[in-house]
């Protein structure tokens, strides 16, 4: 594998990507049956992932996760959503390994340092 021919190099092993798939043309500004029907598919993957307010968080291979996302479209549209703007930002590491919760929990543990620094002493 060679970086002087990209063509020839595989994707990364492993990737967190946080998605919003945006349904336009849909009768009511409601997207929560959408949702509710991506989440599913999510649950079906297999993959860990995470809904949040603005969107849904899934980690797992670059493949499967892009495979996940374009599913997602596919089964919309099957469903009768004719257009679908999707916004999506996707990390890789390869120095470690390191899942989306352990992002969280290390930004936590900062905070409860905070927290007990500006508790008064006993």
């Amino acid at each position: 594998m060679s970086a002087s021919d990209p063509t020839s190099l595989a994707t990364p092993p492993s990737c967190v990507a946080d998605f919003c798939l945006i349904p336009l043309g849909t009768p009511t500004a409601s997207v929560s049956k959408e949702v509710a029907e991506v989440q599913r598919l999510l649950k079906k993957s297999g993959l860990h992932y995470s809904m949040h307010s603005a969107g849904t968080t899934v980690e797992g291979s670059w493949d499967k996760v892009m495979k996940v996302i374009g599913q997602a479209h596919a089964m919309l549209h099957a469903n009768g959503v004719v257009r679908i703007q999707s916004d999506i930002r996707v990390g890789t590491r390869v120095d470690k390994k390191q899942s989306f919760t352990d992002k969280v929990a290390a930004v936590e543990a900062i905070l409860g340092r905070d927290e007990q620094q500006a508790s008064p002493a006993s």
